[in-house]
């Protein structure tokens, strides 16, 4: 494919990071833990002592129409404290981390508004190191106005990776074959500002998230979690999730992020006829307990200063650990 690398990209602004007013900052905690720990009831629970909003950091609960299978909390419980970042978007649209880091500032100017703190809660611990370490700014780009990234997308995605390879072999060798946002985001980058990835990351480095956030690990013994996590897959397909997921595939079909999702995934096999309804419990559990596994391994190796939570600490114990540290 042969583009011409003195492309115009007048049409691109860079948006840089918001900044706060210093009064009524409020205080954060973030919980973090693996799958079925018991964080969002948890964090329900503190809300009040706290005087604390929700900022859920959850790859499904995002969604819109996707409830059983993202274990969202029940209408009920969102009535009690408010919560955000949760029914944002539509299942055929994509999450990513900067969505996350949008939705954030939002919440805590309304949480400065209102004089409260903020607890983050939630599965995607991904989201959280990438708010802390922060991303480089975002593009503000048009891909109609774009002929060249316009004619990048129209490639199929193994033509657009070797295009990223060509242009920038450093970045593409970081990423997966199949990692469509990644690959995407290297070509928009070029597109849009003539550089290549790594030329424009080191040009515009991540800016860190400005305020503190004092990160808690819920730590619950390897039985017990797997006893939680047989349980609540149980509840799931007791509750509905086969139907959630075949209302979602003939809404928005296969080919959307949510069905990359353990639950979701495992249904769509089933739905589509490659999986028998017997072995789908089962695999719906090994695979979460697998990721439980990765969840445990990943927020013990990426997160500095974090203060451990055992589960069988009463509430008030774990009141009076959060208060004491934030001097709340």
């Amino acid at each position: 494919m042969n583009l011409d690398s003195s492309h115009s990209h007048a049409n691109t602004s860079i948006t840089r990071t918001l900044k706060y007013n210093h009064a009524n900052i409020p205080k954060i905690i973030a919980i973090i833990g693996p799958t079925c720990s018991g964080k969002s009831n948890l964090s329900l629970q503190l809300a009040p002592f706290l005087h604390a909003y929700i900022f859920s950091i959850d790859s499904l609960s995002i969604y819109q129409e996707i409830n059983i299978a993202s274990a969202k909390p029940s209408s009920k419980e969102l009535s009690l404290v408010r919560h955000f970042a949760i029914d944002i978007l539509k299942p055929n649209e994509k999450v990513h981390a900067g969505i996350f880091i949008d939705l954030l500032h939002e919440a805590i100017k309304i949480c400065q508004q209102d004089s409260k703190n903020l607890i983050i809660v939630g599965g995607s611990s991904f989201y959280l190191k990438s708010i802390i370490q922060g991303l480089s700014p975002r593009l503000d780009s048009n891909t109609q106005a774009n002929p060249i990234f316009y004619k990048l997308l129209k490639m199929p995605l193994s033509e657009q990776y070797k295009f990223l390879q060509k242009i920038d072999n450093k970045y593409a060798m970081n990423i997966q074959p199949t990692d469509t946002y990644r690959i995407q985001k290297g070509l928009e980058i070029f597109a849009f500002t003539n550089l290549n990835p790594t030329q424009f990351f080191l040009q515009n480095p991540p800016t860190p998230f400005p305020l503190p956030i004092q990160i808690y690990n819920l730590c619950i013994h390897k039985d017990e979690l797997h006893n939680k996590i047989h349980k609540r897959t149980k509840q799931m397909i007791q509750n509905g999730i086969l139907n959630e997921a075949k209302t979602i595939l003939e809404q928005y079909g296969h080919n959307i992020q949510p069905f990359k999702s353990i639950g979701l995934k495992e249904c769509l096999m089933f739905l589509q006829g490659n999986l028998d309804y017997a072995h789908l419990e089962s695999l719906i559990t090994t695979h979460t307990k697998q990721l439980a596994k990765r969840q445990n391994t990943f927020n013990r190796s990426q997160f500095k200063n974090t203060i451990m939570l055992d589960t069988h600490c009463n509430l008030t114990q774990i009141i009076d650990s959060i208060v004491t540290t934030l001097k709340i």
